[in-house]
């Protein structure tokens, strides 16, 4: 989606056009193919870099469009969303140091991101999804002021024609109908670029589909959303509902998600895979840059194919094809986009590494990696890695394994064998290599988080919690230690950062329910049995209504038990957001001599803060 001059494709005069400039572009691909025109040598690497920005007290700062502009360097772009920016690396030749090199190229690149952002009260944290976000980041307000996210966001809502329903179940449950494709700026990605040979594309992309589950299982970072704790890789999930056009995966149109691993093993030519892809989506964007590519290859000039790189740019698949055209010279490369930005930038380079090694150190066993695994294996692997992390088992040449055996005995030794092969200097490999060694013997990023949240969660609300592990990050997330041989933490021990305390920092979300028309008895022994003092009560419609307390109950005796909820609750309530400061929530409690707030958003019910929550 990097073109900025887009528009929504909606006349049929716009389609016919479109589709024209789209089957050309497919058609001079096919020749440039066969003429042997595509770059076969050499093999070049690159990376995009997405951060989010976030204020002093890690939270989520909408301020990226002004930081973009003082840090005024063409390797930095916008995201959909206003607190994640974007590092495009310049393109590596993979031999010698290319690793380390990238490494001390976005080390810089970041460095000077922070120190611009620090001068606008600000910090960048490297993270899978950020764990401070709250559900009113992913509003349209969020959205960056650029034309071609909010057309791909009307695109997308005239096309579905229906909210998006977001459903992810893991330890917690997360269920949310949402309005617009916000969703997807919770995800933030490291993504990986290696230039493939033509000759072998078919080949190679199958076996960067083979190899995606154990790569994912090493480097999950991205267990929690909204404060619930999900699958390992979370984005997985997230990133395929947040984008996806269709209301009814059995309408015949469209029976995959715009983001997804693949229904079959690829055949045929590179060419093939773009128009299968064609085939199965529909376009949604057009642009006034459109070339005649068959004119400029006639002219000896090398087109760009805009319209195919367009539709490309809408189909998300966690392993992309891509067409570029670098140095005056056409070339097509893979686009690795399941791994998950952070924790740290070294373990973000150690995943680069693994994942190129495997790519280039593909042995002979696993060529033609269609006609010795099945698919529908591969793909449950994937899915499996995103819920589970490590802690699963995969159908590896049709026998279970765990990653742990998989990584060491086969697939690092393959990854050292292809990064050899390919003349990457050997104190990179060892260097890298080594860190994905250590992490599978001890923790990744979602196994270190999920730890750490369950412990801090004893002691803290989940909102606190969450806001001392991404300070924990920041800290850490451009220093040589990685995610492997981080300490638990210790709040209190390392952690210095002022805060303005909102009311979601103390309220209490782990609250019960119940019906206006629920039964006074029923309610009076839950309130006994699980001692609490204040429940609030709800309407058909999930809407808060009143607020039963041990104090209504004391009033009333055991006289009137027959009666309903409503009959007895307390129906002027005062109410707060919590987005409140702490403070106003202390005022409120004593102007009005109460000892609960019910914290509410849109008349429904968040939570409560009670005297004792303070």
């Amino acid at each position: 989606m990097g073109q900025l001059d887009v528009k929504q494709l909606k006349s049929p005069k716009d389609k016919a056009l479109y589709i024209h400039h789209l089957v050309k572009d497919l058609e001079v691909l096919d020749i440039m193919l066969k003429k042997g025109m595509i770059e076969e040598e050499p093999i070049r690497i690159g990376a995009e870099q997405e951060f989010c920005l976030v204020t002093e007290d890690y939270f989520p700062n909408k301020n990226s469009v002004e930081v973009l502009n003082e840090i005024n360097d063409e390797h930095f772009t916008t995201e959909i969303g206003k607190y994640n920016l974007e590092i495009n690396s310049d393109p590596l030749v993979l031999k010698g140091k290319c690793f380390s090199k990238l490494h001390s190229e976005l080390k810089d690149l970041l460095s000077k991101a922070e120190s611009v952002a620090k001068e606008k009260d600000s910090k960048i944290i490297l993270t899978g999804i950020l764990p401070t976000l709250r559900l009113k980041h992913i509003s349209e307000e969020y959205m960056t002021d650029k034309p071609r996210y909010h057309v791909l966001n009307k695109s997308l809502k005239h096309t579905r024609r229906e909210h998006f329903n977001i459903h992810i179940k893991g330890v917690d449950e997360l269920n949310l109908i949402h309005d617009c494709v916000m969703l997807e700026a919770c995800n933030t990605s490291f993504q990986t670029h290696l230039q493939i040979h033509p000759k072998e594309f078919v080949d190679k992309y199958n076996w960067s589909q083979a190899i995606a589950a154990p790569v994912l299982a090493t480097c999950a970072n991205s267990p929690v959303l909204f404060g619930r704790e999900l699958w390992a890789e979370t984005r997985i999930a997230l990133f395929t509902q947040s984008i996806d056009t269709r209301a009814n995966s059995l309408i015949h149109n469209e029976k995959q998600s715009r983001v997804n691993f693949g229904a079959d093993w690829e055949r045929g030519s590179v060419a093939d895979i773009f128009r299968d892809h064609i085939s199965r989506f529909r376009s949604l964007l057009t642009s006034n840059e459109y070339d005649d590519s068959l004119e400029l290859l006639e002219q000896g000039k090398i087109p760009k194919l805009r319209a195919l790189q367009l539709h490309n740019g809408t189909v998300y698949k966690w392993n992309r094809v891509c067409y570029g055209v670098g140095g005056g010279k056409p070339h097509l490369r893979i686009e690795c986009r399941y791994i998950p930005s952070g924790p740290t930038l070294k373990d973000e380079i150690a995943n680069m590494v693994f994942w190129v090694g495997l790519m280039k150190g593909q042995p002979n066993k696993y060529k033609d990696t269609h006609l010795k695994m099945d698919f529908k294996d591969v793909k449950n692997n994937f899915f499996k890695a995103a819920r589970n992390g490590m802690e699963t088992q995969f159908k590896w040449n049709n026998k279970l394994v765990t990653p742990k055996a998989l990584i060491l005995n086969e697939l690092l030794p393959l990854s050292k064998q292809g990064l050899e092969k390919a003349g990457v200097d050997l104190k990179d490999i060892e260097e890298y290599l080594q860190i994905i060694e250590r992490r599978v013997h001890s923790y990744n990023g979602a196994e270190w988080m999920v730890k750490n949240y369950r412990n801090m969660q004893k002691t803290k609300t989940n909102f606190e919690a969450l806001q001392d592990i991404t300070a924990y990050m920041h800290k850490h997330q451009l220093n040589t230690p990685t995610v492997d041989t981080w300490e638990d933490l210790n709040a209190e021990k390392n952690l210095k950062y002022k805060t303005n305390l909102i009311v979601k920092h103390n309220m209490n979300t782990n609250i019960l329910v119940v019906d206006e028309n629920d039964s006074l008895e029923l309610v009076s022994n839950i309130m006994k049995w699980k001692k609490i003092h204040h429940v609030p009560v709800i309407n058909t419609k999930k809407e808060l209504t009143g607020l039963l307390t041990w104090t209504d109950l004391i009033k009333l005796g055991n006289k009137e038990l027959k009666l309903c909820v409503r009959d007895v609750m307390t129906k002027d309530l005062i109410t707060i957001s919590q987005e409140s400061p702490l403070e106003d929530a202390k005022h409120l409690m004593n102007t009005y001599d109460i000892n609960c707030l019910p914290v509410v958003r849109n008349k429904k019910i968040l939570g409560i803060i009670t005297s004792s929550d303070f």
